[in-house]
């Protein structure tokens, strides 16, 4: 069995890190960016013999270099929305379906099955621009979905009230992705009490809103739908896997993708039980880099669930997901 083939087959926590160990040998070998930063760190790859002895790349080199294995061709790169005038981040993603399998995968675990639903995505600024993962990954759930109901919305706020109104009145289980300032503009216009719609926040203000901490924003998208809870994605244009939280602020990882956290002052040192600097294993990511330490600052707890707390003061604000 090859590695991608390995990656959606994992069952116990020993085959985890046994893949991620053999993922990091062969990143090192072939992704020379991440064999040059390993080298710059003194790093000797026959020596990395756990989990806590790969380097974590820092998400800043996707602006700066193209991250690919050598070998391999893009077939789409994906970009970060950034603010203008910001430097993008790109990732260079050689094999889609790897991407696709996935987010099928994950969404069909942590959602009822995208068959079972209609969907319908409120992403105006990712939509508005080409590159985003975001918009890639919702245009195939809603294929997936087959159903004439869903679709995207960009500004037409009262077509979406009045999708939304028909879709409860005939009682269909439908989801409603949004990036969190489009669906505070939609409960400004309407307040609504959903029983068969689960509402999901993909992230901050995107500059056009004042940043609100989480618990306030989920609170006050709970009282405009109607809602006993707010559902949340993780995910970043630098990966290939998403975390999804099911209305706690808890945030669950799929089997191939794990979060720990770091010293916020030592970059390559691990913490645990207590505030840190989040570094993501996406074993996903094979043929760019699995082993990512961004800008965000989170918790993990004992069950490997984790909370988003922040961003570091000095990071560029960026697209999906993060709230000051």
């Amino acid at each position: 069995m090859n590695l991608a083939n390995k990656i959606f087959n994992i069952s116990a926590e020993k085959d985890f890190e046994n893949l991620a160990l053999e993922i990091f040998q062969y990143q090192y070998k072939e992704v020379k960016v991440y064999q040059q930063f390993c080298n710059l760190l003194k790093i000797n790859p026959t020596n990395v013999k756990s989990l806590n002895k790969i380097p974590f790349l820092p998400i800043q080199f996707f602006k700066s270099h193209q991250i690919i294995v050598d070998n391999k061709k893009h077939k789409v790169v994906f970009s970060s929305s950034g603010t203008t005038g910001s430097i993008l981040s790109k990732h260079y993603v050689h094999d889609l379906q790897l991407y696709k399998t996935g987010f099928t995968k994950t969404f069909n675990s942590f959602m009822k099955s995208s068959k079972e639903l209609t969907i319908l995505a409120l992403l105006p600024n990712y939509f508005e621009r080409e590159g985003s993962s975001l918009v890639f990954m919702v245009n195939e759930l809603i294929k997936q979905s087959n159903n004439k109901n869903s679709g995207f919305y960009l500004n037409d706020l009262p077509s979406l009230i009045q999708k939304l109104e028909y879709l409860e009145n005939n009682n269909q289980k439908t989801l409603l992705i949004g990036v969190s300032y489009a669906l505070l503009d939609l409960i400004e216009i309407k307040k609504f009490k959903l029983k068969n719609t689960i509402i999901m926040e993909t992230g901050g203000m995107k500059g056009r809103r004042k940043e609100m901490i989480k618990k306030e924003l989920h609170k006050t998208l709970k009282d405009g739908f109607g809602v006993s809870s707010i559902y949340s994605e993780y995910g970043m244009t630098e990966l290939l896997s998403q975390a999804y939280s099911c209305g706690d602020g808890l945030f669950n990882c799929p089997p191939w993708m794990s979060v720990i956290t770091r010293d916020t002052k030592e970059a390559q040192s691990l913490i645990l039980n207590k505030t840190g600097g989040i570094n993501i294993i996406d074993l996903a990511n094979i043929y760019s880099c699995s082993f990512i330490a961004t800008q965000d600052l989170g918790k993990v707890n004992e069950d490997g669930s984790f909370e988003i707390m922040g961003r570091f003061d000095d990071s560029d604000i960026r697209g999906c997901n993060l709230m000051i």
